[in-house]
Parts: C-alpha cells; structure tokens; sequence
C-alpha cells in the first residue's frame, strides 16, 4: 500500500489536514474554519475544544474522503499559530479557560510595566524576543492570575499550559510536551541554553509545574490514541507554523528569505547554527531542531496580512468572500491616494505598538470599496517591505528573492506589488501550503521517509516568479507616504 505522511496544520481562524507522499505532493485536504471571539476591544479568544475538535474532524474526513486506511500513515507533523496560550486540568484534560489568542493585547499594560522596570534587555537577551503582548509569557501570567482557582491547581502540580501544539499532541496521545520552535515563542524560553529559564519563569512568576517537556522538532514523541483513526499513528514533527513554512520553504542555509502570507504576514530569514541579535527590533527566534542540531531564524512579524482581507468580508462587508478582493482591487489601477494601516490589534516589527489602531488616510469623494480593497492588499505588503529593510540592516546580506507562501500568496495583485516594493523577485511555490508541508518534512525525517534535507530541497519546485517593475522614485514615494500614514496611526489608544 501507498504510504503518506499526514499534516496537521492548526492556524488561526482554520484548521487543516494535508496528506503528503513521497514527492512532497498534495494527494488531499481538508479544511474548517472555527469560531473567533472577541469580548473586549483587543481581546482575542479561542474555544480549545473548537481547537481539538476541528482539527480532528479535518483529519479523519482527508483520510476518510481518500480512501486512507490509517496504518497507510507513517507519521504525523504537527504545525500551528504560535504563541496561543491555554491551560487544561492535568487529570480531566478540560480547559479552563478559552485560548488567549497571539493576537490578543490585554497584557500590553504588563509588559509596559515591565519594560519601565527595565526589564526589556534582559528578556530579549534571554528569549530573542521583543517585550511585547504578543508572546505567550504574559497571557499565562494573566490566566494564573484571573482564572478562579488555576494558580492553586499549579502549585499541586494539576495544571498544564500549552501553546497549540502542546495542546493538540496531548488530545491525540497524552503527551504534554512542545518543541523547541514553538518553546522559543513563549519569552520563557532560553534560546541560546535551549531550556526552560528560570529568571523569565520568576520574573512572570509562573510555576515550572505547569510547564510541557521540550521535545526536538523532527522526532517520535508518542502515538495516537487507536480510536481516533482506527491506529495508532506515530506524531513525529513539531513546528510552529512561520518555522515549519521556512522549512518546508527548502529555506534551510543562511540568508534564505521566506515570507508567509496567513492571518498575519512573518518574514523570516535562516541565520544558521548561531542566533544574531536583532538590532532593529525583528526577533531572533529558534527555526528547528533536527539529528540534535540547531537553527535559527531572524524574523518580523505583520499581526494583520489576510486578516485584513476577512475585515473587507466581515466588519465592512465589502466583498462576499476573501477570494472576492482581487477582482475588486483590479478594477482601479491604483489606490487613489487612499492608504489602509491594519493596525486593528497594534502594530508588530519593526514598531512594536500595542496602542496603534487601524487607520484609512486619503479617502475623498471619489474613493470607493474598490480603492479600499487595493489599500488593503497594499498595506499588507507595506508592512512586509518594512520588515525586508529591517532584516537587511540586521543581517547585512542582500537579498536575491524573497520566496512567498500562504493563503494570501495565490493573489497575483499582492505579490506583483510586492515585488514592486521589495525590489526583488517573489517567487511562488508550485506547491504553496507549504507550512503543512514543512511539518510533514519534519514528521517524515523522523520516520524514515525522507533520508536526508537536502532530499527534502531538491522537492522544491517555483510555481511564479513575479520580477519588480516599479521605477525607484516612485517606490521611494509610495513608502515615504505609507510611513507617514504609520505614524499617524500609533499611540491613538490609552
């Protein structure tokens, strides 16, 4: 029988399944999208059960609709949104609490008291990362502190926390455990020890109790209960999504540059086997960890790319379907002046600003959906070359491409702009879900499908290769203003 490796891939407003074989080709998929919540202006929240229970039945349809018997899987690869927080009863596995999403900035105020007690060298010494809402460690902090009776059920040792992959790999083999990538998001993580640290762990004061074991990326760390897919099947790859995407990018030797286009946009560049401090407020973060070597990644996070787009669908209900925007943004050869900063949950790298909020400049009468929708498509690329000038000054490589993945990616409008702004090629893969594809890499290695990366890169094939054609002063323009736009745009809430 045809063996496969099965992709977990768990973002943030779907969950998906992939099935990979031996080519690294798609031979199915299935995908459902789950419930968002927001209670509060900048909360974001998760039901976990929505989690697990989506991300399940995606599983057993793309095995079900294809004809798959489960022991056809060799293994499991787990990918997901990274920086999702939750926490669960050791001895029931119930949440209890809803997920706080990455997005979420209700602990902005922390880690601006933080960051007054000059707190912030310390723990991007320590972790790569900015002090910022976005990373799990003051979401936990917030749940240990707010959900009635979760700092007691720690010290007894009755509580479990987990980012995503903690929480799914646990549900499908009751492992509680993380890999270094997505360990490496949390601001509780060492990167350059490769351990739990107990500085950031005291100065969050969160318990070491609660905490999952830290696993490689590319190993076998439990098999799935039997009822679930009528087998057990082996989960051997963990990443968290922006890694798992640079791997399954064949990114894998330094100064490769990929950038994924989901809910957010998270550029990412391979430094090699050493981190590099950032000096220009991007993230030195852990890519993967493989046959018991290390590599890191410098990275920019964008906290809204597509999901700038589901606004257009769902807040001004302009168009009736993401896949709507394109058509509608072509049918105006340009913006009309009009600039969109998406800043409806802060601002990420390079500017780190919990209190922006969403703006539209330039609008006059003559601005219509259409105008709106190509702003919007705009912006996300904006927001993506000013990660490109940060990395570049951090890195001091230039850049030959920039290879592109993710939903948002298959818009030709967006990457063609793109380009125009970058100055260099974007390349689309031919296969283009390539978060999946990474953590069925990992998930493969582990087992024995693949043999080897450089097996892995040669798989990798370009689907579009989209040339700049924009002329220099028109560029340098278009940036001024949409910089000027940025700062309008910062500090507007309390």
């Amino acid at each position: 029988m045809k063996k496969y490796i099965l992709a977990l891939d768990q973002g943030t407003t779907s969950s998906r399944a992939i099935l990979f074989d031996h080519q690294g080709q798609i031979c199915g998929s299935a995908a459902q999208e789950f419930p968002q919540h927001f209670p509060q202006s900048g909360w974001v929240e998760h039901d976990p059960n929505d989690i697990w229970q989506s991300q399940l039945a995606v599983a057993r349809k793309v095995l079900h609709d294809n004809h798959i018997d489960a022991h056809q899987v060799l293994a499991i690869g787990v990918t997901n949104q990274r920086e999702t927080t939750l926490i669960w009863d050791r001895k029931t596995g119930e949440p209890l609490a809803p997920a706080i999403v990455w997005q979420d900035r209700r602990t902005a105020d922390l880690c601006d008291d933080l960051r007054a007690a000059g707190k912030a060298k310390k723990i991007s010494d320590i972790s790569g990362l900015e002090l910022d809402a976005y990373f799990s460690a003051s979401k936990l902090k917030w749940l240990l502190d707010h959900v009635p009776g979760a700092r007691a059920k720690a010290k007894h040792g009755g509580l479990a926390f987990g980012t995503v992959d903690s929480w799914l790999v646990y549900k499908l083999t009751g492992q509680h455990v993380t890999d270094v990538s997505n360990a490496s998001r949390t601001m509780l993580f060492n990167i350059h020890l490769m351990r739990w640290d107990y500085d950031l762990l005291h100065l969050f004061d969160i318990p070491e109790s609660v905490l999952p074991q830290i696993v490689s990326s590319s190993e076998e760390v439990g098999n799935t209960h039997p009822g679930l897919f009528g087998a057990a099947i082996p989960v051997a790859g963990i990443a968290g999504d922006q890694q798992a995407a640079t791997f399954g990018q064949a990114c894998h030797k330094p100064g490769m540059v990929k950038n994924t286009y989901g809910t957010g946009c998270f550029m990412l560049m391979h430094l090699g086997r050493h981190p590099v401090a950032s000096h220009n407020r991007l993230l030195t973060t852990v890519g993967w960890r493989v046959d018991g070597e290390t590599d890191y990644l410098l990275e920019g996070s964008v906290f809204m790319g597509g999901a700038t787009v589901q606004w257009l669908r769902d807040g001004l209900g302009i168009i009736r379907s993401s896949a709507e925007v394109e058509e509608l943004a072509a049918s105006v050869p340009d913006s009309g002046g009009v600039f969109m900063v998406p800043a409806f949950v802060g601002l990420g790298a390079p500017h780190w600003d919990a209190y922006a909020r969403g703006s539209l400049f330039g609008l006059s009468r003559g601005s219509t959906r259409a105008h709106i929708a190509r702003a919007a498509l705009e912006a996300i690329a904006y927001q993506s070359a000013e990660l490109m000038t940060a990395m570049q000054k951090d890195a001091s490589i230039p850049l030959t491409e920039v290879r592109a993945d993710g939903g948002a990616a298959r818009n030709d409008l967006l990457m063609q702009f793109q380009a125009d702004l970058l100055g260099v090629p974007v390349v689309r893969p031919l296969v283009t879900e390539t978060t999946a594809l990474g953590a069925a890499y990992l998930a493969g290695l582990a087992v024995g499908f693949w043999d080897t990366q450089e097996e892995i890169a040669a798989q990798w094939r370009c689907g579009r290769r989209f040339e700049p054609a924009m002329g220099a002063d028109q560029r340098a323009d278009l940036l001024s203003t949409w910089a000027r736009a940025v700062e309008r745009s910062k500090s507007w809430t309390d």
